[in-house]
């Protein structure tokens, strides 16, 4: 039977997540010029643009997370009957639950094939008395080839009980599995990552094969300064449906809390990113395209510097303790504030002004960042007073 659109199964996907994936979601969680180098594995069709970027938007409860890797191995499943495919790798998830978490590291695609016959089941199992056996496999798309793992099926009756919800009459974490079900009617659901299908059949007196289309793909990102990697333990990154130069973006965040080198899995379409180096305001923005089947490996350059504060009472001294800090642009923006002897800031390339606050006084100095240039900052006590705009506490400095 043909597949439910998106706006049949809304209400059916709430109760499946409510049956299945309860306690799993959860709070998982611009403004300089990007540039983004995007590397589409097997003929990715198109690039990732970026631009002058904007604040980016108030960050809400992020929907599915994807598969923790790695994971136990999935039930046997024969692999001479697919051959190769452009297929996204398997990124894991432990049979017949729902996992949580980030994809691990990015693993690479096999290489290009399709799956002869179009189909894994040749011939399906007698099944027990009174039941029917529903061959089930999924693939990319109508052209593209089979998924070969990594998938979770769940199958439902059509009909909610009194309490509204929808009993789960099979589930399986096979490729390409044969449920034993008898005549009536249900609504198969398949997910992949966070992409997911539901389509509702209506099982007669014979057994017989289904397949779904999943149009999945999967991005993984990375970023840099001045063509200098950055830790991933510096890096995170929020994916939002839409495009943000088209000026038709989502702001609530599809994908939240990402890190360099994760494999994350979509449905097919258009997203931006955000990605934030440091606590500061180094965040740039991204448009990107995520291909059925395909991975897009984008890097996201960056323009922006580390800069450790320092109050001393002459060149070279030692940093005072206790100092108040605050960073300010040269438009009166506050930055980013800090109570440290030597706090260490991630800035955007640009002008800023470091105020330094201690023992009732204020003082302030001008600096420069520049991209991929770290350094630090000294602002001597009595040589750089704070004019009295700028004096916020009694005391001028000395």
């Amino acid at each position: 039977m043909s597949q439910l659109s998106h706006s049949s199964v809304r209400r059916f996907v709430f109760r499946v997540r409510q049956a299945v994936a309860r306690g799993r979601a959860g709070t998982t969680g611009v403004r300089r010029r990007a540039a983004i180098l995007v590397v589409a594995v097997l003929a990715f069709p198109a690039g990732a643009v970026a631009r002058e970027a904007i604040s980016a938007p108030p960050l809400r409860l992020a929907q599915l997370s994807p598969f923790q890797s790695p994971a136990p191995a999935l039930s046997p499943f024969n692999p001479s009957q697919i051959q190769p495919s452009r297929a996204l790798p398997f990124v894991g998830a432990p049979p017949v639950t729902v996992p949580s978490g980030s994809a691990g590291p990015a693993a690479r695609i096999p290489a290009t094939g399709r799956a002869e016959g179009g189909d894994p089941h040749t011939i399906l199992p007698q099944p027990p008395a009174g039941k029917v056996a529903i061959g089930m496999s999924a693939r990319f798309g109508e052209k593209e080839g089979l998924i070969p793992r990594g998938l979770i099926w769940r199958v439902f009756a059509d009909r909610p009980e009194a309490s509204g919800a929808y009993p789960l009459v099979a589930e399986a974490a096979d490729p390409a599995p044969v449920f034993f079900l008898s005549p009536g009617g249900y609504v198969v659901h398949v997910a992949y990552g966070l992409a997911s299908v539901a389509r509702r059949i209506v099982i007669g007196e014979e057994s017989r094969r289904e397949q779904l289309v999943v149009p999945a793909g999967a991005v993984t990102l990375h970023s840099d300064v001045a063509d200098r990697p950055l830790p991933a333990e510096k890096v995170t990154y929020d994916l939002f449906e839409g495009s943000f130069l088209q000026g038709r973006a989502s702001s609530r965040p599809y994908f939240r809390g990402a890190v360099p080198g994760d494999l994350i899995i979509l449905p097919a379409g258009d997203y931006y990113v955000v990605s934030t180096y440091g606590d500061g305001n180094a965040v740039i923005q991204a448009d990107l395209a995520v291909a059925p089947g395909k991975v897009t490996d984008a890097t996201l350059h960056h323009r922006a510097g580390e800069v450790t504060l320092r109050l001393v009472k002459g060149e070279g001294g030692e940093p005072l303790p206790e100092t108040q800090w605050s960073i300010g642009t040269p438009g009166g923006d506050s930055v980013k504030e800090s109570i440290n002897a030597e706090p260490t800031f991630v800035l955007a390339e640009g002008e800023y002004t470091a105020v330094a606050r201690f023992e009732g006084k204020t003082y302030s100095k001008v600096f420069n960042v520049e991209s991929g240039k770290n350094g630090s900052v000294e602002v001597r006590v009595g040589e750089q007073v704070t004019p009295s705009a700028l004096d916020t506490q009694d005391g001028s400095g000395d």
